[in-house]
């Protein structure tokens, strides 16, 4: 290249090529070709070379910064982070500022390469966002190995589809209709009752194919099963609608894949090791990340509508189950009999257990 350079420079200056030529065939400006003909006449060959080669630059990261960069990427904390999630913690815990880029190349120098896996999925298109926050809530629950212990917890959430919020999380052992219930009274204390809610066809949600009306239920003048989760949005005017496919529901599957790929080094970070401790941990988690992934609502309106006082949600968000009081004031639940303390209740009353 630099020979190049020469014998175009020096023919300029033998007067084979005009400036503007020499600057074409180079792809360089005319003034740099005046500047190079200078240098050429004054130092000969060497007048093509630029003077910051074999330099270091003034912006090179120190070798020693470096090595403690690589030192704590090795480390049990901070080994599972993702080089974007990595550099943000530098930043917010070592107090060490660098480039994505430089972090990128010092990291597969030394053979360290992100442990997220970028594999070539099958194209789905994108449904638009909805307009309005609280108009559309998608829900689901994911197993996974948080704690890294060869141990996989379920952890159940929400997420808003106009802005890609979530509104609740909340982990258990296995996905179940408690987790349910409590993210949803996160999401109904925090922000109060959604239009819709958008979810898979987990038994929570529907009743399997098989499941029957009880008698109560047919006297009552029902036509199908309910869940008890059904029967709670029921009771607040929310909507529930199946989704057919998990890409349906991309927004929050692609909130399992962020999770998945930071909580695992966030509870690191904050020594968090248990059940318990991730459930208190996820408020201050859920506002850190609608405030670096979240978007504007396209309306400045919300469907969200605010939870009546006269709700009470230890009553509301419960399983709830008819009885039939006997002749001996008792009723029966589950294999066991229960005596009803109170006077004048008839044989054959209803009472909700």
């Amino acid at each position: 290249k630099d020979l190049k350079k020469y014998t175009v420079i020096q023919d300029c200056i033998d007067g084979i090529y005009t400036i503007p030529q020499s600057a074409k065939l180079l792809g360089l400006s005319d003034r740099q070709i005046q500047r190079l003909k200078k240098e050429v006449k004054e130092k000969g060959p060497t007048g093509v070379i630029h003077k910051n080669r074999g330099k270091k630059p003034n912006n090179a990261t120190e070798q020693d910064k470096i090595n403690k960069i690589i030192e704590l990427k090795k480390s049990y904390i901070y080994e599972k982070a993702n080089i974007t999630h990595f550099k943000e913690l530098l930043q917010e815990r070592e107090n060490i500022n660098i480039s994505y880029s430089c972090l990128y190349s010092n990291l597969r120098k030394n053979g360290i390469k992100s442990p997220r896996k970028h594999k070539k999925e099958k194209l789905h298109h994108r449904r638009k966002r909805k307009s309005y926050f609280g108009e559309l809530i998608q829900t689901d629950g994911t197993p996974y190995d948080w704690f890294g212990i060869g141990k996989r917890y379920s952890i159940h959430g929400y997420i808003d589809d106009a802005t890609g919020i979530p509104l609740g999380l909340y982990m258990c052992e296995s996905e179940c209709l408690m987790g349910y219930l409590e993210i949803t009274r996160q999401m109904l204390t925090d922000f109060g009752i959604p239009d819709t809610i958008y979810s898979d066809k987990f038994s929570v949600f529907f009743p399997s194919i098989s499941a029957k009306l009880t008698i109560e239920e047919e006297l009552e003048g029902k036509t199908k099963p309910k869940t008890q989760f059904f029967r709670i949005l029921e009771e607040l005017n929310i909507n529930l609608i199946a989704a057919n496919s998990s890409q349906a529901k991309g927004r929050i599957e692609r909130l399992w894949n962020t999770l998945q790929d930071r909580l695992v080094t966030e509870f690191r970070v904050n020594n968090i090791k248990t059940i318990e401790q991730a459930n208190e941990f996820f408020p201050k988690f859920i506002k850190a990340y609608g405030k670096k992934f979240g978007v504007k609502a396209e309306k400045e309106e919300t469907k969200f509508v605010k939870l009546p006082k006269y709700v009470d949600l230890d009553i509301l968000l419960t399983t709830q189950f008819t009885r039939v009081i006997d002749n001996s004031g008792c009723f029966s639940f589950y294999n066991k009999r229960f005596q009803v303390i109170a006077d004048n209740i008839p044989p054959k009353s209803k009472v909700t257990v």
